[in-house]
C-alpha cells in the first residue's frame, strides 16, 4: 500500500482529507497522488446564456487553481513524495478514472456542512465501483493515527475479507487490533479465521463478541469503538449492494453518516 490517491477540492472536508492522507503517506512511506477536481457549476440555461456559463466555469477554475497553488505550497514543506493532476469534471468518475494504480483512496465519509458535491455519495460510489479500499474521514478529522488501536468489524463476508486484506499494511503499524464479531445471524466465517490470517502477517488481534442485544449493528460497532478508544474502523462496504442499503438502510450507510473516526472500507 504505497500509492495514496487524494481528492483535492475546495470544500469543508478538504483539510481533513489532506491531513489524513499526509499521515497515511508518511506512515507507509508511500507516494501521495493528488487529484484536483474542478466541478462544473450547475447553471440554468434560461437564466445563464452560453457566455455566462463559460464565465462561471472560468471563475470556478480560477478558484480551484488558487486552492491548488496553496495546497502545493504546503506539500512542498511536508517531506512526502507527491504528484499532482488537475481535471474538470465530477469527483466520483474522475477518481474512478484515476484509481487504476492507486492502493488507497482518501475521501470524506460525509460532510455535515451543506455543500456540493455530496461527498457521502462520492465515497459510496467509489467504494462500489472502483474496487479500491477507501479511507473515509469525518469533516473535523485532524489526521490519521496509524499507530493507534484498530477495530475490525467482522461478519465473515467477502466484503469484510477484502477490507481486512487491504488493511494489513496499516494494521501492522497499529499498537493493538481488535476483531469485533457482531452476530446478527449473518456471520459467514468466524472471527478466528480472520485472526489466523492476520497472525501470518505478524498481527495478533484480540477477538470480541458482544452479548446479543437488540440494537442496530452500526450502533454496536460505534459503541465498541468509543469504549476501546479506536483510532479507525476496518469494515466491508455495501455487502447488500448500494441500492438495497439506500432503500432499506444498512450498516455501511449509517457508518458513513455517523462515524466520528476514520473508516477503511472495501468491497
Amino acid at each position: 500500500m504505497k500509492n495514496i490517491l487524494l481528492l483535492v477540492h475546495k470544500d469543508a472536508g478538504q483539510e481533513a482529507r489532506l491531513q489524513a492522507a499526509l499521515d497515511i503517506t508518511r506512515a507507509l512511506e508511500g507516494h501521495l497522488y493528488c487529484l484536483e477536481v474542478t466541478v462544473p457549476p450547475m447553471v440554468v440555461p434560461e437564466y445563464y446564456p452560453a457566455a455566462g456559463s463559460v464565465a462561471i466555469l472560468a471563475a470556478e477554475r480560477e478558484r480551484e487553481s488558487e486552492n491548488g497553488r496553496r495546497i502545493q505550497a504546503r506539500l512542498a514543506a511536508e517531506h512526502v513524495q507527491w504528484s499532482w493532476t488537475d481535471v474538470t469534471g465530477y469527483p466520483a468518475p474522475a477518481l474512478e478514472e484515476a484509481a487504476g494504480l492507486a492502493d488507497l483512496i482518501v475521501l470524506n465519509r460525509q460532510l455535515e456542512t451543506l455543500t456540493s458535491p455530496d461527498m457521502g455519495s462520492v465515497a459510496a460510489e467509489i467504494i462500489v465501483k472502483s474496487g479500491k479500499p477507501v479511507i473515509a474521514v469525518p469533516e473535523d478529522a485532524s489526521g490519521f493515527d496509524a499507530g493507534g488501536l484498530a477495530l475490525i468489524a467482522w461478519d465473515g463476508s467477502a466484503e469484510a475479507s477484502s477490507a481486512l486484506q487491504a488493511a494489513v499494511p496499516l494494521l501492522r503499524l497499529a499498537r493493538a487490533v481488535t476483531i469485533l464479531e457482531v452476530d446478527d445471524g449473518s456471520v459467514e466465517r468466524p472471527a478466528e479465521e480472520a485472526a489466523s490470517y492476520l497472525s501470518r502477517h505478524e498481527i495478533h488481534p484480540l477477538i470480541k463478541r458482544p452479548s446479543p442485544v437488540r440494537r442496530p449493528v452500526a450502533v454496536t460497532i460505534l459503541a465498541e469503538a468509543k469504549v476501546k478508544g479506536a483510532s479507525y474502523i476496518v469494515m466491508g462496504g455495501f455487502g447488500h449492494g448500494r441500492l438495497a442499503e439506500a432503500v432499506f438502510g444498512g450498516v455501511t450507510r449509517r457508518m458513513l453518516a455517523e462515524s466520528p473516526i476514520p473508516l477503511l472500507l472495501a468491497r
